[in-house]
């Protein structure tokens, strides 16, 4: 069974950095896109990042793009979200993913983790 757990949010000023880690377990996730996904108050759940793991081919939303950065370590079966120059609409839980195939469309996703908050303040 695939298991999924977040870490690393927390409460950041506007113009802040905070790295996300999601580490992986239950299967060997060679094949795999893993994703970031988030969720703000009253919204629907949106696409962030992608990453596959066995080429490292990366995708951002275009909100994120220039700012996030996805990544992984394959020794940790762990993937990462770094994030720069946060804004207060950044604020949202933010969900780790995996699939077999890319979509941006969550509700194509079984596998989520738990979720960590990120709070930026202006």
């Amino acid at each position: 069974q695939v298991q999924l757990v977040e870490s690393g949010g927390g409460l950041v000023q506007a113009g802040g950095s905070l790295r996300l880690s999601c580490a992986a377990s239950g299967r060997t996730f060679s094949s795999y896109v893993m994703g970031w996904f988030r969720q703000a108050p009253g919204k629907e759940r949106e696409f962030v990042a992608s990453i596959s793991w066995s080429r490292g081919s990366t995708y951002y939303a275009e909100s994120v793009k220039g700012r996030f950065t996805i990544s992984r370590d394959n020794a940790k079966n762990t993937v990462y979200l770094q994030m720069n120059s946060l804004k207060s609409e950044d604020t949202a839980v933010y969900y780790c993913t995996a699939r077999n195939e890319f979509t941006t469309n969550p509700g194509q996703y079984d596998n989520w983790g738990q979720g960590t908050q990120v709070t930026v303040s202006s």
